[in-house]
């Protein structure tokens, strides 16, 4: 155990000179993710929520505390085994850390580092518990004969160095803890610049702001979801273990590719110094289930994505242009393939820089991040974007796409009920069901309620507020005394009504009614 404390305080010191992400937790972690099916990480998601890489993370503890107990075990009959097993799982760590899509070869040092110190540590403690053989008293005859002619060990096992070892792992244990502090301390120090250069940036105002919500469109009941998300409440899916804390004096995108007949690198101070955007966008994960938590509205400031892409060159397929797939990659290696012809199409797709009235909080996507109404996160919302490349679908599939997603995936129309909430018990009388529904880029047209699969009732919709947001509704159910179940279903301007055949999230989104069961007393 001490041993295994050691790699991880060593591994965290020598990360802060590379860079935090790989630190072996982190890298061995990423590569889970990166391997893990579709069906497990939907489980994790919808079980974990947004704690699952805290639970990734403990899981990927207890494992290391188990194999050094193992390891220890051996290594107290066989000291070089054990220190070899202690290297091997090094190197595991290592090449985890190097072959990750955003790896770099000097990843691999935390972990290389870590499992060679802790080797040493544990041969040496090992070495501690062995006891010590001490001399036995000659043996002779009783009666003054002879001595016995026959050859015996002269040794006995004695005890083993207790306070030897007590001192090597204290030590051991304190020089490690010491390494680890000063390593997060580093790391931090590093850190600091990010920040800074966040709490320095003013966002200019828009040349395009948005118009005011209307004052019916968040109606004050209790229990339903506010019209605008905090950014605090906001919902985080994605595969970082460690959020990237980019320095936005440092960052640079680049656009280049297929179709793009002028490349582009542009700094932030770039983006703040363009035509900025401001727009309400509600975004929606795939991983949400019927009735999911992950949907939310916020309002975003940024460049149009079309505006940059229409000065490299770049037309869309509908006009000739070669490329049909823009491919955003994140600075943690993150691939996304949005199609070109919806980003181009005069949707708000953005570039965003702001969230909420301040720059983009760092779990958020900070300095700069893709938002694109109308498609699933997976296939619009790069976090931490630092390169476009305009290519096609057939030349390149994007992470999710080669874990079994799909290529394109627009939002499904979908509603959720907020109130009452599952199992509550209101009392008999009026009710008001209350919930959220759905359909970025075609916007809400009728949400309809029934109880116990009766009759549907017209819901009343509150104002709305764009066709890229979410809309809030009310239903005034006159509950009787019972065991009840409320659905809901919502109809999109297309005309298009959502499908009762409940289907999961994978390979492109949920589908089905969402449902409340109430007691009513």
């Amino acid at each position: 155990m001490i041993a295994g404390f050691t790699a991880l305080c060593v591994a965290e010191l020598v990360a802060a000179a590379v860079r935090p992400e790989a630190g072996p937790v982190s890298a061995v972690g990423g590569a889970v993710i990166d391997r893990t099916p579709p069906a497990v990480k939907d489980f994790a998601v919808r079980n974990f929520g947004t704690d699952d890489k805290l639970v990734l993370q403990l899981g990927i503890l207890v494992l290391l505390a188990l194999f050094a107990m193992a390891v220890g075990i051996l290594a107290l009959r066989h000291r070089r085994t054990g220190a070899a097993a202690v290297l091997v799982f090094g190197a595991v760590g290592a090449v985890s850390a190097a072959g990750r899509p955003e790896g770099r070869p000097g990843d691999a040092l935390p972990s290389a580092v870590g499992a060679l110190v802790a080797a040493g540590v544990l041969y040496l403690l090992a070495g501690r518990l062995v006891p010590a053989a001490v001399p036995s008293p000659a043996a002779g005859g009783t009666g003054g004969g002879e001595p016995d002619s026959g050859v015996r060990d002269n040794t006995v096992q004695g005890a083993f160095d207790r306070r030897g070892f007590v001192i090597a792992a204290t030590a051991a244990a304190a020089a490690s803890a010491g390494a680890g502090v000063l390593g997060r301390g580093l790391q931090t120090s590093q850190l600091a610049g990010a920040a800074a250069s966040r709490e320095d940036i003013t966002l200019p105002p828009p040349a395009s702001p948005t118009r005011p919500i209307p004052s019916g469109a968040g109606p004050d009941i209790r229990g339903l979801s506010s019209f605008v998300t905090p950014n605090k409440d906001f919902y985080r899916v994605d595969t970082a273990l460690v959020v990237p804390r980019v320095d936005a004096d440092r960052w640079r995108l680049r656009i280049h590719g297929k179709g793009v007949t002028r490349p582009v690198t542009l700094s932030f101070q770039d983006l703040l110094k363009r035509e900025l955007v401001e727009r309400d966008i509600t975004l929606t994960c795939v991983s949400n289930q019927v009735g999911g938590p992950y949907v939310g509205t916020a309002r975003w400031i940024g460049v149009r994505l079309a505006t940059l892409l229409s000065e490299a060159g770049v037309r869309p397929p509908s006009k000739g242009g070669p490329a049909d797939q823009v491919v955003a990659r994140s600075v943690d290696g993150m691939t996304i393939g949005t199609p070109v012809e919806e980003v181009m199409d005069g949707r708000d797709a953005l570039l965003a820089v702001g969230m909420n009235g301040e720059p983009l909080p760092f779990d958020h996507g900070f300095p700069v991040r893709m938002v694109v109404p109308g498609l699933y996160g997976y296939v619009s919302a790069c976090k931490w974007i630092q390169d476009v490349e305009l290519t096609t679908f057939d030349a390149y599939d994007a992470y999710w796409v080669k874990r079994d997603w799909s290529r394109r995936a627009p939002v499904k129309t979908q509603s959720r009920i907020d109130t009452p909430r599952p199992f509550a018990a209101p009392r008999a009388g009026t009710v008001p069901v209350a919930g959220v529904a759905w359909a970025q880029h075609r916007g809400i047209a009728r949400v309809e309620v029934r109880v116990d699969g009766g009759e549907w009732h017209t819901a009343r919709l509150a104002a709305e507020a764009g066709r890229d947001t979410w809309r809030q509704w009310v239903w005034e159910w006159p509950a009787t005394t019972g065991h009840h179940t409320l659905q809901v279903r919502a109809t999109d301007r297309t005309g298009a009504t959502q499908t009762d055949k409940r289907v999961g999230t994978v390979p492109d989104g949920a589908t089905g009614w969402h449902s409340v069961v109430v007691d009513v007393p």
